[in-house]
């Protein structure tokens, strides 16, 4: 379950793609597949999956214990052929965070 606190000190990962409507799904189902092969590399934490109401982007926010353990995860090739093929019909905009302060209704 992904909790946002910035007590954690994980690696926040926040990745936008640009699609084309029509392959929103796709896109997703790929992002699925690869997810379900990284999520058991050690120093995984957690992933969500969002889509937009007009079908252009995917956002995927993801939390890694550190960086070593992101990076470990990329050497790693089990992943690559689900993403070469999310980045053929995708573009990608990366960004890597902390979380700096988190707001609740109570």
């Amino acid at each position: 379950m992904t909790t946002i606190a910035k007590e954690s000190n994980y690696l926040t990962f926040i990745n936008v793609f640009t699609v084309d409507p029509a392959n929103q799904q796709k896109l997703i189902d790929l992002l699925i597949q690869a997810t379900q092969t990284v999520k058991k590399q050690p120093g995984f934490v957690s992933s969500s999956l969002h889509r937009s109401l007009d079908g252009q982007k995917v956002t995927m926010y993801a939390q890694w214990e550190s960086i070593t353990h992101y990076n470990e995860m990329r050497n790693n090739p089990a992943a690559s052929p689900f993403l070469q093929q999310a980045m053929e019909i995708a573009s990608f905009e990366p960004g890597m965070y902390e979380v700096v302060e988190t707001f609740t209704n109570g």
